[in-house]
């Protein structure tokens, strides 16, 4: 969507991206309100799980072949079950963090991403 003002203009992500991103937005709030100290590192448990990394790579006649995988999720879960402060809203927002790290693999084998 795409608002102008004169020579300058506004873009906007489509409706239900910017739906999501406000959902995500208040969960991330409500969960982080159930922490009684650092109640931030909610959000980083989040960005860092909704991050993928391509692990494998190999060149072929079609293309660029490259196998990716949500590694920061594997790591702040790996991390949340060594840790002693282990909160189920920390483990909400990886969660959260994996299923925007699977859209981000959907788009990526589609070739959007």
């Amino acid at each position: 969507m795409e608002f102008k003002f004169g020579d300058a203009s506004i873009l906007i992500p489509p409706l239900h991206i910017t739906l999501i991103a406000i959902l995500i937005i208040f969960l991330l709030v409500r969960w982080s309100k159930q922490l009684e100290t650092r109640r931030f590192t909610v959000f980083f448990y989040f960005m860092i799980s909704a991050s993928i990394t391509p692990i494998f790579s190999r060149g072929t006649r079609d293309g660029v072949f490259e196998l990716w995988i949500p590694l920061g999720f594997l790591v702040v879960i790996f991390y949340l079950f060594r840790s002693k402060r282990n909160h189920p809203s920390k483990m909400k927002a990886s969660i959260l963090g994996l299923s925007i790290a699977i859209y981000q693999l959907i788009l990526q084998y589609n070739g959007t991403g």
